[in-house]
């Protein structure tokens, strides 16, 4: 195990998830300047804009100290809190707004965070606005910034659960309005980089974990409160949030023109069967299985990832048993279930 004992609270767990790889620091030192991150209000954002100036106190350990500006509507303030007591700036700024995305401060390094998935059901326009709309006013206000942009693997078809999973090279095939939109985000950000020159990367990110939130919570809490586990999206990827944040560091390294565009998700495929008779066996549990495992699901390939960003520090036998340990215990959830069974599209 990499890292002994899991987080025993919040205070532990966000150290963890903000706690700078090597990767993330060197990355940093190639690209001085202050960095924006936009979108940094959800689930990922703070912890990521954390790890940010974690990294750049190091990295500029010689030198003056950069900005880490984080921006976000912070509809509450818990977020923007943590963020200030860390040494992070904050702007309130709703990015949908033109005036207020022209207001941003400058900034030569930029993480594009900002979206939407969870009410495009009943609200598509409003899914493609923050995903499509929201891009092409950040895109046009940094015009000159090296760029790194959250998409998702939702933009692949779903592959044979043989296979290695999705590659960077397949062609995508979105499915529904959630998944179109994020191709969208991301054709919008290619389109204005390619007329700039302007160095891109573009992170296709399967399922980040929190221990109070993700596809293994979600299992976790299924079976320690005896509720069916659906195991029709029979296979998943998972990735430890902190090993995702260190990459989105690290795209800034790797960005460029044509955009790098990177899987970036555990290496494991793990069965969710398997999944839920382990949570079973450390909770003490039985678990309750439903549906029938197809013969594909919502998989990536990470050779890419691994091979020019490495791989990643914290395997999933860590993450289950944290997860089991976290929810015994009777840490904190967020309690916003990922729908990773989803198979339609439909958010």
């Amino acid at each position: 195990m990499p890292i002994l004992p899991a987080p025993r609270d919040e205070t532990q767990l966000e150290e963890l998830l903000s706690r700078p790889s090597a990767g993330a620091v060197r990355s940093l030192a190639a690209h001085p300047g202050d960095v924006l991150v936009l979108g940094a209000g959800g689930k990922m954002g703070p912890s990521l804009a954390r790890m940010v100036r974690r990294a750049a106190d190091q990295a500029d350990a010689t030198t003056s100290r950069r900005k880490v500006i984080a921006v976000s509507r912070f509809a509450t303030s818990t977020s923007r809190e943590l963020l200030e007591s860390s040494d992070v700036d904050t702007i309130a700024a709703d990015l949908s707004d033109a005036s207020a995305v022209r207001a941003l401060p400058d900034a030569p390094n930029v993480i594009f965070m900002a979206g939407q998935k969870f009410g495009t059901r009943d609200a598509p326009a409003a899914t493609w606005a923050a995903n499509a709309a929201v891009p092409t006013l950040v895109a046009t206000r940094f015009a000159d910034a090296r760029m790194v942009v959250f998409s998702t693997g939702n933009v692949y078809a779903l592959t044979p659960v043989q296979g290695t999973g999705a590659k960077e090279t397949d062609p995508p095939a979105p499915v529904g309005e959630y998944a179109s939109s994020c191709l969208g985000r991301e054709r919008i950000f290619e389109h204005y980089a390619a007329t700039r020159g302007q160095p891109l990367a573009i992170m296709r990110l399967n399922y980040a974990i929190d221990l109070r939130y993700g596809v293994l919570v979600d299992i976790a809490l299924a079976v320690m409160h005896g509720q069916p586990v659906d195991v029709r999206m029979g296979q998943v990827n998972v990735i430890w949030q902190g090993d995702a944040n260190a990459y989105a560091i690290m795209c800034l390294e790797h960005a460029a023109t044509p955009p790098f565009i990177v899987n970036i998700t555990g290496r494991e495929k793990l069965r969710v069967r398997d999944v839920a008779t382990r949570f079973g066996a450390l909770l003490r549990r039985t678990p309750i299985l439903s549906g029938e495992e197809a013969p594909d699901a919502l998989l990536s390939d990470t050779t890419l990832m691994t091979t020019t960003l490495g791989p990643p520090a914290i395997p999933a036998d860590w993450l289950m048993a944290a997860v089991a340990e976290w929810i015994t215990r009777g840490g904190p959830i967020l309690g916003k279930p990922t729908s990773f069974q989803t198979r339609d599209g439909r958010f």
